[in-house]
């Protein structure tokens, strides 16, 4: 939203034109579009619909350059012209409280290893899965992990980051609200935030049922509507399905690779994959409780064994056809991140021709992106659009 959106959405010709329309389509009924009545009548009239398009999304905030998942990396998303910021991977702690983390386990995203009274929590877990090793935020109070500073989660690739190690805190679900809130107020125009609830299964089995705690936490704040600037993800469709029930916030289901499960299935003896929800049949089944999905780039564009881009899929059309939009994840500015045929030399901090591989995917008809690097889409965006 705002002046730059507006502006973009004003043209009503070319690209812009027919991406407004493949948008407007995925929410309402201008395309005649089946699953679009579905979508309108559980969760109609969401400002979702009016973001710019292909919408910028600032990766757990502008993560490119400031650790993610702060109040520093969210604001500069933000400074930057992100149209929304995903401000929120969300996680409980010890007694209840919700908090911003890439994943339960904090020694790679936090100063938690420099703390010898927390060397006692160190423990190994299975996470939906998998061994995992660390410290866990449900092993601590909310006040415990104030105690803790942020660091750049993966320094090889971002050295520059680790300037600000130490700079912020973690913070709370709330804390992300009340910005949003003054950070809407100074602008004088919506902040839109899309936080991910992370292994809801997980975490339901130790008794932090993560649906209910941020359906609460909406209310709270009045942002639980289907007007609100709230856009609600998950891996687990059946952690979409009980927030379908409990806030009116448009729903967005992540995809992760074609031939993987989301966890909740593994752990409910659903057999079907991703593969199986990309097909028409399971779209149809997404859109009978959620607005959109979030696939893996990989989804709409696979790449070969020597990992350069190939043939698109059908999936944009596909989900397009059952009244869905898309989001898809991760577009980042360094060479390892990058598809082989848009890197530039070997340096896993060097940038690539990120503005190259933005373009290819956008062309596909993709509704917006999650990208590390918000200041790259937009300029990309900008000259897609006019190009």
């Amino acid at each position: 939203m705002g002046t730059q959106g507006s502006d973009e959405q004003g043209r009503g010709t070319g690209r812009r034109a027919l991406l407004g329309a493949a948008v407007l389509g995925a929410g309402g009924a201008v395309l005649g579009l089946p699953g679009a009545a579905r979508a309108e009548e559980r969760h109609g009239g969401g400002g979702y619909k009016s973001l710019p398009v292909p919408t910028v999304i600032g990766h757990r905030g502008a993560s490119g350059y400031r650790p993610e998942h702060t109040l520093g990396a969210y604001q500069l998303a933000l400074d930057m012209g992100a149209d929304v910021i995903e401000a929120g991977d969300l996680v409980p702690t010890k007694d209840g409280h919700l908090v911003c983390r890439h994943e339960p386990e904090i020694g790679g995203t936090t100063d938690v290893s420099a703390h010898p009274e927390f060397a006692g929590r160190k423990t190994t877990k299975t996470l939906d899965g998998v061994a995992t090793t660390g410290w866990f935020t449900e092993d601590f109070t909310l006040a415990e992990l104030k105690t803790l500073r942020a660091k750049e989660r993966i320094p090889a690739n971002r050295p520059h980051n680790t300037l600000y190690d130490g700079r912020w805190e973690i913070p709370t679900f709330e804390e992300v609200l009340r910005w949003r809130n003054e950070q809407t107020r100074k602008r004088g125009k919506q902040v839109w935030i899309y936080p991910e609830l992370k292994h809801p299964t997980y975490f339901r089995k130790l008794g932090l049922g993560l649906e209910e705690r941020v359906a609460k936490v909406l209310r709270k704040y009045g942002m639980d509507e289907k007007n609100s600037p709230v856009i609600l993800q998950s891996f687990e469709p059946t952690g979409i399905q009980r927030l379908n029930k409990l806030v009116g916030n448009p729903l967005v289901v992540l995809l992760s690779g074609a031939s993987t499960r989301p966890w909740d299935f593994v752990e409910t003896g659903d057999p079907r994959t991703v593969a199986d929800l990309v097909k028409p049949a399971g779209l149809k089944w997404i859109a009978s409780y959620a607005q959109g999905i979030g696939p893996t780039l990989d989804l709409i564009i696979p790449k070969d064994a020597s990992g350069n881009l190939t043939t698109p899929t059908t999936l944009v059309k596909d989900a397009h056809a059952e009244g869905l939009i898309l989001h898809p994840y991760t577009m980042r500015n360094e060479n390892p991140f990058l598809p082989a045929n848009f890197r530039k030399g070997t340096d896993a901090d060097g940038y690539g021709d990120a503005f190259g591989a933005f373009k290819t995917y956008f062309a596909t008809g993709i509704d917006g992106v999650f990208t590390d690097n918000p200041d790259t889409g937009l300029l990309a965006r900008e000259d897609f659009v006019n190009g």
